[in-house]
């Protein structure tokens, strides 16, 4: 079998293997790179999500040991403000009830930051490339809005319900206390709370499971 695939090889032109070769990168890069973007089967279960998504697992580590912000917490911010879809944005509003105007803001991606706020964070961070639609750079920034939160705003890092409030109000609108007069928002940063500590419960009975590497899972 070997002397038949090594007498293949050699019989092919440099063109042919050249063609060969983008081909099995084609199969083997850029289709499953072309499927990350696609939501996870069951967005409710923290375990089978990451499961499902086993690099967004690591963005959440990456975030959790940079800003100090917890898995469960990102998870469930990113639950709320995208439901884990890349190209999320604001539903466009209807001009004569009929045609597509414009989008009521700039909100984009799986944390639906506004321009300003993503271009705040690129600056800050040195993540020049950042992409909003980037499942790596969205937990990033959630992280890093959420830590500005904790330093400013002296808000825990495992307090959604809080960081919530600061994350849609900005810090100095939490800081004013700008969602007291905000009922619908208060209902809202309540559910990221629950969907947290729901995440979190899930979160510790896998998370041993998790850390395995890929060899140890598949003896195991």
């Amino acid at each position: 079998m070997r002397m038949r695939l090594k007498n293949y090889w050699l019989s092919m032109s440099c063109d042919a293997i050249k063609r060969s070769f983008a081909i099995m990168v084609l199969l083997g890069v850029i289709a499953p790179l072309a499927g990350c973007a696609t939501p996870p089967k069951n967005i409710n279960n923290i375990c089978q999500l990451f499961e499902d998504k086993r690099s967004w697992y690591k963005s959440a580590i990456a975030t959790e040991k940079k800003w100090k912000i917890p898995v469960y917490v990102t998870m469930a911010f990113i639950h709320q403000e995208s439901k884990f879809r890349a190209k999320a944005a604001p539903p466009r509003r209807k001009i004569l009830w009929i045609i597509p105007g414009p989008r009521p803001s700039s909100a984009y991606g799986y944390a639906q930051a506004l321009d300003g706020t993503w271009d705040s964070y690129r600056k800050a961070t040195g993540n020049r490339g950042g992409d909003r639609d980037d499942f790596d750079d969205a937990a990033d920034f959630i992280g890093w809005y959420n830590n500005i939160s904790y330093r400013k705003n002296k808000i825990k890092r495992d307090d959604a319900y809080h960081l919530y409030l600061a994350y849609h109000e900005g810090h100095g609108g939490f800081a004013k206390r700008t969602y007291k007069n905000k009922p619908w928002l208060i209902k809202v940063s309540r559910k990221v709370q629950k969907r947290s500590l729901y995440y979190q419960k899930q979160y510790w009975s896998c998370k041993k499971e998790l850390e395995k590497g890929w060899i140890r899972r598949l003896l195991s």
